[in-house]
């Protein structure tokens, strides 16, 4: 019994005759009266009673008619899933991201890429720079969104727009002042929070301006940073991006003026490792998003 055969048989019990199906089926009609016969012979049961003008559907051809249509069914509806996953209309792509941009960055370009593919579900992963190109290399993710510091020659990648740094600051480290910008110079002598990645850049940048920053607390969360700026133990010194990720009343956001201090970031894929239509189409908006910023 074979996709052909159930076919022929739901067109014959549609058609009510053997003649009226083979028309339907471009067929001849000794040749479908044999399928029938084959079919028969196989299963080892009457499937019709055969009349001088209509077929009567034996109590088995029935059953057979009923799942023959499911089996139809199940196998268009197969035929039709695998395409669309082909061409990436259905699927699930899994991204890693570092901290700030899966609350920040990430939530638009999904939701723009929701509206043109509906049907794509997503798994999300954070962590730190090292971790999502581990998550990369080992398969678990297609593509990370990282700090710009990874190996050229292993990844491809989309530079991501840049984004300042900011200072989170309560009234008690203000002095009253809580306008737009701050200089890095009036982070001297400061108490300062800073997440560990930030570290190196920022310990630089305060050394350029003439002064050592005054470090008090060092942690792998931005989150956890604000919660303590909220609390006035410190200046916390953050991505732009984190800007309202911790309500509090006490915390006011200023741009530190400093070209230097800001953190690029970007999409990377592995170069060498096949990419799913999701994926590409993924990219595909990304490349698009820098060309048009």
């Amino acid at each position: 019994m074979d996709i052909k055969q159930l076919k022929y048989f739901r067109a014959i019990v549609s058609e009510g005759n053997i003649t009226g199906a083979a028309t339907r089926l471009f067929m001849t009609q000794p040749s479908l009266s044999q399928q029938l016969h084959l079919l028969e012979n196989e299963l080892g049961v009457k499937l019709v009673q055969r009349g001088s003008r209509r077929i009567t559907v034996t109590e088995a051809g029935r059953l057979l008619n009923d799942r023959a249509g499911q089996i139809l069914d199940l196998l268009n509806a197969t035929a039709l899933e695998v395409k669309e996953l082909h061409e990436g209309y259905k699927g699930t792509l899994s991204i890693g991201t570092i901290a700030s941009s899966g609350v920040t960055l990430l939530p638009s370009l999904i939701r723009d890429y929701h509206q043109q593919y509906p049907n794509i579900n997503f798994q999300l992963l954070e962590g730190d720079t090292p971790r999502i190109l581990d998550l990369l290399k080992n398969g678990i993710i297609e593509i990370g969104i990282v700090r710009a510091a990874f190996d050229a020659e292993l990844y491809d990648w989309v530079d991501l727009p840049t984004e300042p740094m900011i200072a989170a600051t309560s009234q008690k480290w203000s002095g009253g002042d809580y306008s737009q910008y701050i200089s890095i110079k009036d982070l001297a002598n400061k108490p300062l929070l800073l997440h560990r990645s930030n570290e190196t850049m920022i310990i630089e940048c305060c050394q350029r301006a003439g002064f050592q920053p005054n470090i008090i607390c060092k942690g792998d969360d931005v989150r956890s940073l604000l919660v303590l700026a909220n609390e006035a133990i410190g200046l916390a010194i953050v991505p732009k991006s984190a800007l309202g990720l911790v309500p509090g009343n006490n915390i006011k956001y200023r741009e530190i003026i400093d070209s230097t201090l800001e953190i690029k970031k970007a999409a990377v894929w592995l170069r060498q490792r096949f990419l799913s239509i999701a994926a590409k189409h993924f990219i595909d908006m990304l490349l698009l998003l820098k060309s048009n910023s």
